[in-house]
């Protein structure tokens, strides 16, 4: 079980930064975190950039989630 876990917890890891790496930039880093750019938290992302923003969040909590239990389990 301990080993399927780890082994799901690394090709989320690697869907995570699949999904993180096919998004458009959408400003210029943090400078323009607070001037009404696209985010994950607006509602102004359409069609495949918005699909891909909540699938890097989903994947996220996932990967969090996967790897605090495998973290559990090994203590």
């Amino acid at each position: 079980m301990f080993t399927l876990l780890m082994i799901l917890d690394a090709v989320i890891a690697i869907a995570l930064m699949a999904a993180v790496l096919a998004q458009e930039p959408k400003s210029a880093g943090m400078g323009g975190f607070g001037g009404g750019a696209d985010t994950v938290f607006s509602s102004k992302a359409r069609g495949m950039d918005a699909l891909l923003a909540r699938v890097t969040v989903v994947l996220a909590v996932i990967f969090g989630v996967l790897t605090l239990i495998i973290a559990k389990m090994s203590m």
